[in-house]
């Protein structure tokens, strides 16, 4: 299967393009969308906070019913009343809603994001099948 390659420098043009209101906290969710969360969060001059879901294995299968999550509502300041979740790849959305049904607990303005699949903002929409991504 073939893969779109999309570049350091495609990925700044898109997040570029995008219109996106600055939260007061951006999520990356790890492994995939640490880089592309940090430099969002760098970008908007937003803090940058970590977080592990597991639902795929490294052959990107499922490898749990239901995606499991290592969040702490404690961990998310009192203050904080915007929240940008960034990813790299949502294939069904089970990771970013797990996320989201978490934070609006405590959140109540809620985005995702990712490179590709099913989000509030996706930046390449174009494309359908797997990526791969060069961050030099």
């Amino acid at each position: 299967m073939s893969k779109t390659k999309l570049s350091f420098k495609e990925i700044i043009q898109r997040i570029s393009r995008q219109r996106i209101s600055k939260p007061d906290l951006v999520i990356g969710i790890a492994r995939g969308g640490i880089t592309l969360a940090a430099i969002i969060a760098y970008k908007l001059k937003s803090d940058l906070k970590i977080i592990k879901i597991k639902y795929r294995d490294r052959y990107n299968n499922p490898k749990y019913k239901t995606p499991k999550i290592n969040l702490s509502l404690k961990d998310i300041d009192t203050r904080v009343r915007k929240v940008l979740v960034v990813d790299d790849v949502s294939v069904t959305g089970q990771t970013l809603n797990l996320a989201k049904t978490i934070l609006k607990t405590k959140v109540k303005d809620i985005t995702t994001l990712v490179l590709k699949g099913k989000a509030d903002k996706v930046l390449f929409p174009e494309v359908k099948g797997c990526i791969d991504v060069d961050w030099r």
